[in-house]
């Protein structure tokens, strides 16, 4: 049998394989292994070890495009189905901050008796700061 070893910059400094390589197949895992550890988190997740957070923030108009002040944006957690409720600057703004990367979200909002179509934040997203703008356009039911 032959000693496999890895190219001195994969080894980054040690013998990774030190045992003659009884087959592909060990030689294979340990590669998949050496290449996994060295990939590092995924970027919704390098938030210095704290919990993967993230943030939405969007502008409310109505059909014609007009920012709507007053208008009530809420936001719905699909896990545990709490609703958090914000309401519309001057501008039609709105934000909501430091949400799970790992639930889906559910964005609608509403004034007087107009409301938008559902939007959702998928946890697929890996933006850092989502932008999603909602518009009054569908009448109260």
């Amino acid at each position: 049998m032959r000693n496999v070893r890895f190219p001195a910059a994969i080894e980054t400094g040690m013998n990774l394989i030190s045992q003659p390589a009884r087959g592909g197949l060990s030689v294979l895992a340990a590669a998949i292994t050496l290449l996994a550890l060295s990939a590092g988190p995924a970027p919704a997740q390098q938030n210095k070890g704290g919990p993967a957070v993230r943030d939405v923030q969007g502008i409310v108009t109505d059909a014609d495009g007009k920012p709507q002040a007053g208008a009530i944006v809420q936001l719905k957690n699909t896990k545990t189905l709490q609703i958090i409720s914000f309401i519309t600057k001057e501008q039609g703004d709105y934000y909501f901050h430091d949400l799970s990367a790992d639930i889906d979200f559910q964005l609608s909002a509403e004034r007087g008796d107009k409301t938008s179509a559902v939007r959702t934040l998928s946890s697929f997203d890996t933006r850092r700061q989502a932008v999603l703008n909602l518009k009054l356009d569908h009448d109260k039911k």
